[in-house]
């Protein structure tokens, strides 16, 4: 996979921090980054995102694959504003010009998975673009909701609180959905949006006061266990296996006893243990992405094992 990066209109030392943690977290021998700073003319700005694209077809052309990552085009569609009215081209909502949606369509539809007579290359686009207030119904993000297949919503309150990835589960959308997953983990994880979804209802209605019964209380604390397994730390990126182990983990019960404050630590010490205790389930999971019957019971008593330092009354190593 090529990785393209491009940076328009960003400060230099946040372009500099992205560039650093490549490095020091990835792979940059795989990577490209097309930049042009806030300090840059408005047409290089404006050019850049089109370069980038550019570049990842080639990738995709000669039957690779690339992803191409614009940061942002909130940016890039000011930098248009900006040139149209120089040119005295009349403008419209927002005081963008007319053609702005056309400007990111023409440019984001040049992502394509090619047939296999064109050689089967494959070109995935992710566009950034900066909501003001949270405020989704703005020119700008509805022209690129409209354009992709879905989006990932940020939230600075859920940022805040210290959730991360801040992702809002409520606004987030995919036009996909589980089509994209590999089978295993598609058939552990097809209610987790929405018992999220009544975990987050039950817990701001049970701030009011009032003891709620047995079921609901069960229910708000593998809610809160859901929330710390999709907590995930910076640069740590995990394998298909350990995702569908940790869906597993909480679908089928070996979760509920570990102690909450000890779930980072249990996602902690989970690869290591998979590989030493269910070694051909790992290497099954991670090449087809499928896992039989046989195999999730190889991987729970797996869990479980690992599960037991970690439970309450327990000293976890």
């Amino acid at each position: 996979m090529i990785c393209v990066y491009v940076a328009v209109g960003q400060k230099s030392s946040s372009v500099a921090r992205v560039i650093d943690a490549v490095r020091r977290h990835g792979a940059p021998e795989r990577c490209i980054f097309v930049v042009a700073e806030a300090t840059a003319p408005p047409g290089l700005q404006w050019i850049t995102p089109f370069a980038g694209m550019t570049m990842a077809e080639h990738f995709r052309d000669h039957s690779q694959h690339a992803l191409v990552v614009i940061d942002d085009l909130s940016k890039h569609a000011a930098t248009h504003r900006e040139i149209a009215l120089l040119t005295r081209q009349p403008p419209g909502r927002e005081a963008y010009p007319g053609d702005v949606f056309h400007l990111h369509a023409r440019l984001l539809e040049r992502a394509a998975k090619l047939s296999a007579e064109k050689g089967g290359g494959s070109l995935t686009a992710l566009p950034i673009a900066e909501t003001e207030a949270g405020n989704l119904s703005a020119y700008i993000p509805t022209n690129l909701i409209s354009i992709t297949d879905g989006q990932l919503v940020l939230n600075a309150r859920l940022f805040q609180e210290g959730h991360k990835p801040a992702i809002d589960i409520g606004t987030s959308v995919s036009r996909v959905g589980g089509k994209t997953q590999a089978p295993a983990l598609r058939a552990l994880t097809g209610t987790m949006r929405l018992d999220y979804a009544q975990f987050l209802e039950l817990e701001m209605f049970s701030r009011f006061g009032g003891v709620p019964d047995a079921r609901v209380k069960a229910q708000l604390a593998r809610g809160m266990r859901l929330r710390a397994l999709l907590s995930q730390p910076q640069y740590a990126p995990l394998r298909l296996v350990d995702e569908v182990a940790l869906a597993a983990a909480l679908h089928d019960g070996p979760l509920d006893a570990v102690r909450l404050d000890k779930i980072a630590a249990f996602r902690l010490a989970l690869p290591t243990w998979l590989d030493q205790h269910a070694g051909p389930v790992v290497g099954q999971v991670n090449a087809g992405g499928r896992m039989d019957p046989q195999q999730h019971d190889v991987l729970l008593v797996a869990l479980r094992a690992l599960a037991q330092p970690y439970t309450t009354g327990s000293s976890a190593p």
